[in-house]
């Protein structure tokens, strides 16, 4: 643990030479970032299986995480590992969820760099991160980083319709509350509070290259597909 937090510290202090060690080794990681519902993880899938990367899904490793995180130096990531039911999860306020979601971000840094490092050292990896974006500058050239964003009234809209285990297990629980509807209604003001209009405007200007899904009715995968695998230079 106070390995990893010398690592935050480190990451949080990046001087220009630390800077250029750090893309060195993360030199084979590629990075897809946005907002809910605009098919990052769809399209970490395909260019895992057409270019042979290793995909790191969104919340890989977070079995290892959690068990190396304490209440004082972690304390949103810790919250998995305190909460009183899936049913508090779900019950939180936008505010506390879009300040604890937001939190978890930063927290996860540290980890997911630090892991990104031993697994990439001989193959390229392509990493569906909820990274912070100046997190991103520091550690990956700009031709190693992808922003992919939905307008927010799809993202919440769109956010359950998809079978994805994570989505299903989370509907099944707010089924469990006292009053489904109400956790229901509530929990999609969550995720509109991290989808919010400043949360895509901050990820629309963030100097990435960046894809807009405004079309859910065409099938445009292997389009977008195309244009990732231009941008990261992979053909």
């Amino acid at each position: 643990l106070q390995m990893c937090m010398q690592f935050l510290y480190f990451l949080q202090n990046l001087q220009i030479n630390h800077i250029k060690i750090l893309k060195f080794y993360l030199k084979n990681c590629y990075f897809i970032t946005g907002t809910a519902y605009a098919g990052k993880s769809t399209m970490c899938s395909m260019l895992s299986k057409k270019y042979n990367m290793l995909h790191c899904e969104e919340n890989y490793n977070m079995d290892t995480i959690l068990s190396a995180v304490d209440e004082q130096n972690q304390p949103n990531l810790n919250y998995f590992n305190t909460m009183p039911s899936w049913q508090h999860y779900v019950s939180r306020t936008p505010k506390e969820f879009y300040d604890w979601y937001s939190g978890v971000s930063e927290e996860v840094a540290e980890f997911e760099v630090a892991e990104l490092i031993r697994l990439s050292g001989d193959r390229k990896v392509i990493v569906d991160t909820n990274i912070p974006l100046d997190t991103l500058h520091k550690i990956a050239e700009p031709n190693h980083v992808a922003v992919m964003l939905s307008p927010q009234s799809m993202s919440v809209a769109s956010f359950f319709n998809r079978g994805d285990p994570e989505k299903q297990f989370l509907l099944k629980e707010i089924e469990k509350c006292s009053n489904p509807e109400a956790a229901f209604e509530n929990f999609k003001a969550c995720i509109a509070s991290v989808n919010s209009p400043e949360v895509y405007e901050a990820y629309l200007h963030s100097g990435f290259f960046t894809l807009i899904r405004e079309n859910t009715e065409r099938d445009t995968r292997e389009e977008v597909l195309q244009k990732l695998a231009e941008h990261f230079e992979l053909n």
